[in-house]
């Protein structure tokens, strides 16, 4: 089907094989592979496509270190297998990035080489890079901006970077182009059951016009992150919840601040985690933190303590490293972490990042935590529970070798890479109309066709979707994107047919989510 999302609702069907409730990395990785094995899928995603947490990671893909030296084999050798096929289906959002550890002591030279090493071997013929000593001056030619005052030398390894959100919305287009229906804002409010209280469809409500639909599915999945509970709910009301989130949150800041295209890790911070210092988009991206919280919500808002913590962090690596003055950007994502129980109520470090795959008494289907990295591998094992719960024709998962929208190997210059084959396409809209050239600010190549391509193409309704999503604006610098915004709601509205009303609430509502981003 097209991305036309009024269409898609006047055409709604009311029979499905599965149906899939959430928009994140995990539900649009379900609906790509359900679909792409010939079922028919129905996904629903109540805000926007990974509005929530599958938008705010720090970007990377990755096996991860800090698992392995936790002892958690399993997950990392999974998630190395997992990174090579994101590299190998969609190049266009995916990149080998090189980072770079400083040692302040030969044992911890060693000790990182040594535990490096492993990792490169249990990546076995996806390993994307070697791991190696780095004299001090080597460190100091690729991390400029190194504190030099006792360093020894460090490691470099390799690992995964990638565009979240713009994965999660190639995923979409993947889905949809192998037949799925694929909506956002259509929020699921009831969970529909036979007379032997198992389940067999969902009532939704498009948020954009209040109409309530009832839909029958063999399968229904709940695929919510942080607000898995929130729909087991909805099944049994007296549900214990299954998740408690933990917060990350990451800081932007201009890229002289780290040097040059090599990113920094530290392994040993003082809490005993890890922070990156990335490369991202022209930009260095700084993160992250793991902080556990009692609530959850959609926008959660970055904690003093964890911008201070960052910031100190870095200073302790960093000559003339960043303040808050600095920072363009400021965000924060919540992970779903199994419960603690008792007694660790405050520690999430030490909780498994694999996810956690479940059916209740009454056939719902839920799948909770993982990561980006390994969204593919979740969403296999989803579908294959799917096909026994919903009696459904067997048939073998193709996603290992599916090629995701806009899979193109042709490397294009800037913020142009991740929109692969489609950049053609959006080039073609300029030379029908060279009013679309237009720079949506001066300081940033953003121009106006982008505006036009997300609403015709990926389903963009509101502004915050573009400036958030569709291009990275708000991350990049939030206080540019918000000067930008009156440019894109005029764009946006005459794209949609919107008033000049919805302009106006457009660019307020815009002003508010930026005030989370700033300092």
């Amino acid at each position: 089907m097209k991305p036309n999302r009024n269409e898609a609702l006047s055409a709604i069907e009311k029979s499905w094989d599965i149906a899939i409730i959430g928009g994140g990395a995990t539900g649009v990785g379900i609906a790509a592979d359900a679909a792409s094995r010939g079922y028919k899928t129905l996904l629903l995603e109540k805000y926007d496509f990974a509005k929530g947490t599958s938008s705010k990671s720090t970007k990377l893909v990755h096996g991860g270190v800090r698992y392995l030296a936790n002892g958690d084999v399993k997950l990392v050798y999974s998630a190395l297998r997992e990174r090579g096929l994101i590299f190998k289906n969609a190049p266009h959002v995916s990149f080998v990035q090189s980072f770079v550890i400083p040692s302040y002591s030969l044992f911890g030279k060693l000790k990182f080489l040594i535990g490096l090493k492993v990792y490169d071997w249990m990546a076995g013929k996806l390993r994307i890079g070697k791991s190696t000593l780095l004299s001090k001056k080597e460190v100091v030619e690729k991390l400029p901006k190194v504190k030099t005052k006792d360093l020894i030398g460090g490691v470099q390894y390799y690992d995964g970077q990638f565009d979240d959100a713009r994965l999660a919305i190639n995923l979409a287009q993947t889905a949809m182009e192998h037949g799925a229906t694929v909506l956002n804002y259509a929020e699921v409010v009831r969970i529909e059951k036979d007379a032997n209280q198992k389940v067999n469809g969902l009532t939704f409500v498009d948020r954009e016009t209040g109409v309530s639909y009832t839909v029958s599915a063999k399968a229904v999945i709940n695929a919510t992150g942080i607000f898995v509970d929130d729909i087991l709910k909805l099944d049994t009301p007296s549900h214990r919840n299954l998740v408690r989130p933990s917060q990350g949150t990451h800081l932007v800041v201009d890229k002289k601040f780290l040097g040059n295209e090599d990113a920094l890790m530290i392994p040993e911070t003082s809490d005993g985690r890890v922070l990156f210092g990335v490369p991202w988009h022209g930009k260095v991206l700084l993160g992250t933190t793991d902080t556990p919280l009692n609530a959850h919500e959609i926008e959660p808002k970055p904690l003093d303590q964890e911008i201070d913590f960052i910031l100190k962090t870095a200073d302790q690596y960093l000559e003339n490293a960043p303040t808050k003055k600095d920072i363009l950007s400021i965000f924060a994502g919540l992970r779903p972490l199994a419960a603690p129980t008792e007694g660790d109520a405050n520690s999430t470090k030490e909780i498994s990042r694999d996810h956690k795959l479940i059916s209740s008494a009454s056939n719902l289907i839920t799948i909770t935590g993982g990561k980006w990295t390994t969204y593919r591998k979740m969403a296999e094992e989803t579908v294959d529970m799917a096909i026994k719960i919903g009696h459904l024709p067997v048939k073998e998962c193709r996603t290992t070798d599916l090629p995701i929208h806009g899979f193109t190997k042709e490397k294009h210059t800037g913020h142009w890479q991740v929109y692969g084959s489609d950049v053609q396409e959006i080039m073609q809209l300029t030379e029908s109309n060279p009013e679309l050239k237009e720079k949506l600010h001066d300081r940033y190549d953003f121009i106006a066709a982008e505006v036009v391509w997300a609403c015709q193409q990926e389903m963009a309704l509101r502004v915050e979707d573009f400036l958030a999503r569709r291009i990275r604006f708000i991350l990049l610098d939030a206080q540019a994107s918000l000067e930008a915004a009156p440019k894109v709601a005029r764009i946006m509205a005459q794209c949609l047919g919107k008033s000049d009303e919805w302009i106006e609430n457009e660019i307020n509502s815009y002003k508010q989510l930026v005030r989370n981003y700033v300092i």
